[in-house]
């Protein structure tokens, strides 16, 4: 019987479909020094962000065909080595996208309004109207660094505001959008709000440094709902410390959990966050379960 190890939490409708299917399906959250020992008695093996296929992982198992992720990013599996192996690498790039639009603004919102800060305001018995001024976003200029599924919906509801849009993206594919395409330091220079959209690859790492931030609008708003890796923290901090930037939201940090350094950037006035909850809702994680538990009954049929 083919054997399925669901690694990180699934929805039951998701696991539903693999049983269904005849597959004798394992719900654990094995360790990574776990998973080396007990990959080898699985056929494949479904992951969220939590868990990483490493390349021991990949190495150590004896029958693996296919790594499914209920998600969209690839970088918690090793992709070389599941490649030299013959495993297969299933995502779900599209499932979460409206969960993630909606948080950028969210953050949009929560950033020009100072909703943060008037909330704690307020339940500190504080009265700070005056001081919480805050801007619209209707008639701003959003610049988008990459237009995949999440950066197009993300562009909709941007369109909806009023707002004007610019893009990045080395492909330029508008999906029938009325958006105008950049160069980067164009979209950094002219933009008011700027949110990134992007995988984590060798050549997106550290893509936002202090050269980039140096080139935003002092009164511009910086919105990060990624991966970590793509944003240089330390430099983001010194823009956002010294007024180079007036604010920023981040739902993804380099390390995860935040390391020291990474806390300092959230104590900062002018910065709030979330804990990379952006496909988190209980929509997306139906829909990234079904896809993905889909895509692997097809898979192995």
């Amino acid at each position: 019987m083919t054997r399925i190890l669901i690694n990180d939490p699934l929805a039951k409708e998701a696991v539903d479909i693999l049983k269904n299917a005849g597959f004798e399906v394992d719900e654990r959250e094995y360790s990574q020094e776990e998973l080396i020992e007990k990959i080898k008695e699985y056929d494949g093996i479904i992951v969220r962000s939590a868990t990483k296929v490493t390349k021991e992982i990949i190495e150590a198992a004896d029958k693996l065909k296919v790594i499914g992720r209920a998600g969209v990013g690839l970088d918690n599996i090793d992709l070389k080595s599941a490649k030299e192996k013959g495993v297969k690498v299933l995502n779900t790039p599209t499932a979460n996208s409206i969960s993630v639009a909606e948080l950028v603004f969210a953050f949009m919102i929560s950033l020009s309004r100072h909703v943060v800060r008037g909330t704690t305001g307020l339940k500190e018995g504080k009265w700070e109207k005056k001081a919480l001024k805050g801007v619209e976003l209707y008639e701003k200029t959003l610049g988008i660094i990459g237009f995949g599924h999440i950066g197009k919906e993300v562009a909709k509801r941007a369109l909806a505001f009023g707002m004007k849009v610019i893009v990045y993206d080395v492909v330029k594919n508008d999906g029938g959008l009325p958006v105008k395409f950049v160069e980067l330091d164009e979209l950094l220079k002219n933009s008011d709000y700027v949110t990134v959209h992007l995988p984590l690859l060798e050549s997106t790492r550290h893509l936002m440094t202090a050269e980039k931030f140096s080139m935003m609008k002092s009164n511009a708003f910086f919105i990060h709902a990624a991966r970590g890796g793509i944003v240089d923290d330390k430099a983001l901090y010194e823009a956002l410390k010294n007024g180079k930037i007036a604010g920023a939201a981040l739902d993804v940090f380099e390390s995860e959990p935040p390391d020291e350094e990474e806390m300092e950037l959230l104590k900062l006035p002018n910065v709030i966050g979330t804990p990379h909850v952006g496909a988190s809702t209980v929509e997306a994680q139906r829909r990234v379960g079904l896809e993905i538990a889909n895509k692997i009954v097809d898979f192995f049929s």
